[in-house]
């Protein structure tokens, strides 16, 4: 507990000055009442009525713990208090990938993809961490996990189409962003042996992995669902695109591109996930439910200033209710 406050605390030196100040009346009660017992004017206590006047220190005694709590309440004391909440994270992994811009989801298959994240972001209550990862040829983390929607957002409207496609790089990409470090395989051909630091448990996280399924580079996809998996990371694949497939005219090229839903399925399956074939913000928002958050505790600070000063109110009526029943008079 901390004080706002703390200079406040001075005036506790009234309470010992108000104990002094009752035990000198009642060693002058005691020897007035010693002075009219010589003279038979005061008929000497029995052993009752010595023990009943014991209960006369009730009153005083709640009346001085009452004057304490005031004092104190007049610091401002603040108090952490564990609070239970759901929380979780989200990485929104996006395919940026050349065949993102087919058409066969309008307006093309990476804005729908860009429209749905949008609704899903606004779905999300305040306790869930978002972020963005891009990848095509490379996995990129765009925005690290945060609870600041327009930041989110943002990153979100910065993506744009070219590349290859890499599932591989986009889980990496997404665990980078969860575990808030590089991840890298086991065997990485550019960069050597991968770290020997476990990537570690992250319970209540999610990878939504918005793409074509069209994996053309980069490490085996279904190893790093395996690596997912172990790490507690749940991956949501969404296939945008048809299966029958569209023809993309790039640089008078033509290219034949279709959603690929056995690599996705396999990637659900593996990490415990589920796979949605999105053609729409609709079928994006559905994912929302099926994210596991956890219940964490985290400590706030709240002033209890109220609490103490009510605490301090309700011994001074109780010790005011004793004093009138027994004497008559509060004082």
């Amino acid at each position: 507990m901390t004080l706002m406050w703390p200079w406040a605390l001075v005036g506790l030196l009234a309470v010992p000055a108000l104990v002094i100040a009752y035990r000198r009346l009642l060693t002058r009660q005691q020897a007035r009442r010693e002075v009219l017992a010589t003279q038979g004017l005061v008929v000497t206590p029995s052993t009752s009525s010595a023990r009943e006047g014991r209960w006369r220190h009730v009153a005083p005694v709640l009346l001085i713990a009452a004057l304490t709590l005031m004092i104190l309440a007049l610091t401002r004391p603040v108090a952490s208090i564990a609070e239970p909440r759901r929380e979780g994270t989200v990485v929104l992994a996006f395919d940026v990938s050349t065949s993102m811009a087919a058409t066969d989801v309008a307006p093309t298959r990476l804005g729908a993809a860009q429209a749905a994240a949008r609704a899903f972001v606004d779905r999300q209550p305040a306790s869930v961490r978002i972020g963005v990862v891009a990848f095509g040829g490379t996995g990129v983390v765009s925005q690290r996990p945060t609870t600041e929607r327009a930041a989110v957002l943002a990153a979100i409207a910065r993506l744009r189409p070219q590349g290859e496609t890499s599932l591989g790089d986009g889980i990496l990409g997404g665990l980078s962003a969860i575990a808030g470090r590089p991840i890298r395989p086991a065997v990485d051909t550019e960069t050597g042996p991968a770290d020997e630091t476990p990537i570690g448990y992250y319970g209540g996280t999610a990878i939504v992995l918005l793409t074509d399924g069209e994996n053309t580079s980069g490490p085996d996809p279904a190893e790093l669902a395996g690596l997912a998996s172990a790490a507690g990371v749940r991956i949501d694949p969404v296939g945008l695109g048809s299966t029958a497939g569209t023809v993309l005219q790039i640089k008078g090229f033509s290219i034949a591109t279709a959603l690929d839903e056995t690599t996705l399925k396999a990637i659900a399956k593996t990490t415990n996930g589920t796979y949605r074939s999105a053609t729409d913000a609709a079928s994006l928002a559905q994912v929302y439910d099926s994210v596991d958050r956890m219940w964490t505790t985290r400590s706030v600070p709240h002033e209890v200033t109220s609490l103490v000063a009510g605490a301090g109110l309700l011994l001074l009526l109780a010790g005011a209710a004793l004093s009138v029943l027994r004497q008559g008079r509060v004082i």
